[in-house]
């Protein structure tokens, strides 16, 4: 019993010690940044593009019930997301250097929006859309770090997310990595036309697209073979659509449809749109139309995959 005891234990200290191996955050080094000066104009497209303000104004008031805000324009967070994991509370990425993350460096924000890691070394649960952010390219986040020195700051700190037992273990957040998170950023297609590439790189980078339109497994990852067709809403109300050009998605809507929808707000049927995509449409109508054409001409030229809306939902 005695050796049997002692097998055991060794056999749990391998165990602990492969695990801290295999889950350490893995970061990019100062010498991964591209001498780079800032362009503003380009940091409020990525911004915008991004719906970074979807998420991270402060609502007017919290849908869980317990915060009101008097500063609901502020980048100071609030918004409370319920999935079957638990509720993500959205942080304040405003420019206070105490609250926000103004204090951070420029390595502490790409590292936070491609690798999923804190400054503090901490991995960050994938309801932050790392997995799609890692595609930018990494000039566009300076620019867009850039652009978010230059917003007001607030001091509302930010909340504790309230997660079920095992997920509010953020070390096996390195497992899920591992799965889910490549660290490749985004490379165009040389057989697809300029602006199918442009806009790939805006809905699988900073558009994350696929983050609500593509369904997911148990433990949060994406079901790569059904990209973008649609399925249960994240935070587990409602059904997302399919936006590849199959009969159940976008196959009867032409590029120049999906170009007035994101811009408008209107569908080819007389339709609006509703729920989360309200956000979405009018940050996409902000873009140049350059940027709507191609994130339409991407749409159509991905495989369609048949993926309808389940009749109970």
């Amino acid at each position: 019993m005695r050796r049997l005891l002692v097998t055991l234990i060794i056999l749990a200290a391998i165990a602990a010690g492969v695990f801290f191996l295999v889950t350490q955050p893995r970061l990019l080094g100062a010498e991964a940044l591209p001498n780079h000066t800032p362009n503003l104009e380009n940091g409020a497209r990525m911004f915008t593009a991004g719906g970074c303000a979807s998420c991270h104004a402060a609502p007017a008031s919290n849908k869980c019930g317990d915060l009101k805000y008097d500063k609901p324009k502020s980048l100071a967070g609030g918004r409370c997301l319920k999935t079957p994991f638990g509720t993500f509370n959205v942080p304040n990425i405003s420019s206070d250097k105490t609250y926000g993350i103004g204090g951070w460096s420029d390595l502490d924000f790409v590292n936070a929006m491609v690798r999923g890691v804190s400054p503090g070394g901490e991995h960050y649960y994938p309801a932050f859309p790392y997995a799609s952010y890692q595609r930018m390219r990494l000039e566009d986040l300076l620019d867009l770090k850039a652009f978010l020195d230059g917003l007001p700051g607030d001091t509302t700190p930010s909340r504790d997310h309230k997660l079920s037992f095992p997920f509010g273990i953020r070390r096996g957040l390195g497992l899920w990595k591992l799965l889910y998170l490549d660290g490749k950023p985004f490379t165009p297609d040389p057989t697809h036309s300029e602006q199918i590439n442009r806009g790939a790189y805006l809905v699988q980078g900073a558009g994350h697209c696929g983050e609500c339109h593509t369904p997911r497994n148990p433990i949060g990852g994406p079901d790569k073979a059904r990209h973008l067709a649609g399925g249960p809403a994240p935070e587990g109300d409602g059904w997302i659509p399919n936006i590849t050009p199959d009969e159940t998605g976008l196959g009867d809507w032409s590029a120049a449809d999906i170009v007035y929808a994101l811009e408008s707000g209107l569908t080819p049927e007389y339709d609006s749109f509703g729920g989360n995509m309200v956000a979405v449409q009018e940050n996409m109508a902000k873009l140049a139309a350059e940027d709507r054409e191609a994130i339409a001409a991407y749409l159509k030229s991905i495989p369609a995959v048949k993926h309808a809306k389940p009749k109970k939902q």
